[in-house]
């Protein structure tokens, strides 16, 4: 069974057991699911796993940016809200590595990398990103990586 085809299926059983937030949650996520179909002209065919996660990507981040602005802003009853649908969309990501296993890898890539500055950072995240896709959150290795990068 594809991602999107357990995202589709999860909708339908949501609906039998009429759980309106989960409902509410995963058509939005499968909506996201088709504007990028639409949008990369796969409508036929569909997307991949790979792309499918790539959207799941985009609306946890899309999530905790709004957990953190409605914190910031005092509203802790969206922020609540957010963050029950990040636990529903969260499940259709394959585990992340914690972080300490995020910093042995960048420490890794940068003792191969050789002689690195602050300025390299781009180069660094760039190969780190590739390496640890799917693994792990952006955020987590930019800040590891800037850790890092200025303990140098």
């Amino acid at each position: 069974m594809s991602l999107k085809e357990k995202i589709l299926f999860d909708l339908k059983e949501s609906l039998k057991s009429g759980d309106a937030f989960k409902r509410d949650v995963l058509r939005f996520l499968s909506g996201s699911i088709k504007n990028a179909e639409i949008e990369k002209r796969k409508k036929e065919e569909g997307l991949d796993d790979q792309e499918v996660m790539e959207v799941v990507r985009k609306s946890i981040k899309q999530r905790k940016d709004s957990i953190e602005q409605y914190e910031k802003g005092g509203r802790t009853d969206l922020a609540e809200k957010e963050k029950k649908e990040l636990e529903i969309i969260s499940i259709y990501l394959p585990a992340q590595m914690d972080e300490s296993k995020v910093r042995e890898e960048i420490k890794k890539i940068i003792s191969e990398s050789g002689e690195i500055s602050p300025k390299d950072f781009g180069k660094i995240m760039g190969i780190s990103m590739k390496k640890l896709q799917g693994q792990t959150d952006g955020s987590v290795v930019k800040k590891i990586l800037e850790e890092e990068l200025s303990g140098k």
